[in-house]
């Protein structure tokens, strides 16, 4: 820099002074929430209140004995308790608001994604439209005290309305608190082939034969490929041009080729947002910039990425409703209206007349359907859950199939390890570990885990950490043992639990899509 500079020293002596006055501080392991106007309430009692009112509004459509009214109140309560002890109430708040908003403007919002339809809050404050209780969801696959992570609402609006919700939230919070999120497109192992060989000369025929030959595995590195592929590595070895290609293209794989704006991910900071977050504007005109930070540093910094993602179905299924409802003025018709056991919708299901329908459309999908003939509305939620490559090779559907129809005998969950305590878990799927929530009821059940406690065990399994799997092996045997069970039941039990962890869908989410699925049937 000094010879650079040598004819203007003044350049570096100011520019010394200005990095002495620069001054940045990055807090890391804690939380920037954005501030959710609650009046002389504080957000933690706002939270509280809201959610009885929502619970009392819920509880009218239900018909049920003062028991389960009860069983409502009190889950209603440890939820509370968690969130305001963590110190989320404020994002349940905000959720809260721009939903609430989007439905009062007509904009159709989804029943629910993943994990946060296992809540009862969610569910009383119409953040979701999934009864957690009625479907046997678990709030601590969501958020828990063991786990310490920001909850994490993926929402689903209309395709073609999505945007007017993000500008609500612009104007709701301000401008200068709200930004979309960057993202960063890397010179990838096919794209850096074509790249870098034009920038050097090399032929359009050359470089398309050599960038095809490399694997279309996601994630794969030219290292990589390079073992894969023996006609790439023979290449390499043996052609000049080849080796001298690839050298140089492994030194710019994973470059940073260009910038993009997140599908959805929206920051909502708590003051400025530059006061935690420096901005990339594309244009001196650019009027939204997006966070330099990608949606990973973001979270690191302890700011809070809410989802806004696009799901064409709700609105090809608003569209529906309206058409129903111009034709047929009388009687205006509602989404809540319908009931999960339409006999005409299940007839045209078991027949795979399931074009068009979300998630069950594909022809694989349809294949499972054709054998395993759904009968109720949880069948279709197992449907969900067993169309992956997990439980499709595993054998799992053969399983789950043959054992519905009496083809093979039910086990709760094995011919040779079974207990009593299992049944309850494992009953609406014959025996079989299918959801991620069975694998934790069953700690909780079995070896006396807290529901926290049964979360880290499932998250455990299936990232297959084994160091704290083996913690958990001993802690699984020694709680089973107060429950007076052998050693070496509990023993093949947690060996199980570790073989289906891996398989298990998380039931929350698979509840809310059958439910779009169920919905889309119908129409």
């Amino acid at each position: 820099m000094k010879d650079l500079f040598k004819d203007i020293p003044e350049a570096l002596f100011h520019s010394v002074e200005i990095a002495k006055r620069c001054n940045v501080y990055i807090h890391f392991g804690r939380y920037f929430l954005p501030n959710f106007f609650t009046g002389r309430m504080n957000p933690e009692n706002f939270l509280v209140k809201k959610s009885f009112q929502g619970l009392k509004k819920r509880l009218k459509k239900k018909f049920f004995n003062a028991n389960k009214k009860n069983l409502y109140e009190k889950r209603l309560n440890t939820e509370l308790e968690v969130i305001n002890k963590m110190g989320f109430p404020g994002y349940f708040l905000v959720v809260m608001e721009f939903i609430k908003w989007a439905k009062k403007k007509q904009i159709p919002v989804g029943p629910g994604r993943g994990s946060g339809a296992g809540s009862l809050v969610a569910y009383v404050l119409k953040i979701t439209e999934v009864d957690p209780i009625e479907f046997d969801l678990l709030f601590e696959r969501f958020l828990n005290s063991e786990r310490i992570s920001m909850p994490d609402f993926d929402i689903d609006f209309c395709m073609n309305k999505r945007d007017l919700v993000i500008n609500h939230v612009i104007d709701f919070y301000g401008k200068d608190l709200v930004s979309q999120i960057i993202t960063f497109g890397t010179m990838t192992a096919k794209a850096v082939i074509r790249d870098v060989g034009r920038a050097l000369g090399y032929p359009y025929g050359f470089l398309n034969r050599i960038s095809k030959l490399v694997p279309l595995d996601p994630g794969i590195t030219l290292k990589k490929a390079l073992s894969i592929s023996s006609e790439l590595f023979s290449l390499y070895k043996n052609d000049n041009e080849v080796q001298e290609l690839i050298n140089a293209t492994v030194k710019l794989e994973g470059v940073i080729k260009n910038v993009g704006k997140h599908a959805g991910g929206v920051v909502i900071s708590p003051t400025k947002i530059t006061n935690f977050s420096p901005l990339y504007y594309d244009n001196l005109e650019n009027k939204n910039p997006v966070t330099q930070f990608d949606k990973n540093d973001i979270e690191d910094v302890g700011l809070v990425k809410f989802d806004f993602l696009g799901l064409k179905t709700l609105t090809i299924i608003d569209n529906t409703i309206k058409m129903i409802n111009q034709s047929f003025s009388l009687n205006k018709f509602f989404l809540e209206d319908i009931l999960l056991n339409d006999k005409k919708s299940f007839q045209m299901l078991k027949r795979a007349q399931t074009t068009a329908v979300f998630q069950l459309e594909s022809y694989g999908i349809k294949d499972l359907i054709l054998r395993l003939q759904p009968d109720s509305f949880d069948e279709i939620v197992a449907l969900v859950a067993l169309f992956r490559p997990g439980p499709l090779q595993s054998g799992m559907v053969d399983n789950f199939i043959n054992r519905k129809y009496g083809k093979e005998k039910i086990y709760y969950p094995h011919k040779k390890w079974q207990h009593k305590l299992l049944k309850p878990i494992l009953k609406s799927t014959y025996g079989i570990i299918l959801y991620q929530e069975q694998v934790m009821k069953i700690a909780q059940i079995f070896s006396n885990y807290t529901l926290g406690e049964a979360d880290l065990l499932r998250r455990a399994m299936s990232k297959k950490n084994f160091k704290e799997m083996s913690e958990h092996r001993l802690k699984f045997i020694l709680g089973a043992k107060k429950n007076g069970i052998e050693k070496n039941l509990s023993n093949k039990i947690f060996d199980l639990l570790e073989k289906f962890a891996g398989y298990g869908f998380n039931k929350s989410h698979s509840v809310a899509y059958a439910l779009i699925s169920y919905q889309t049937l119908f129409f």
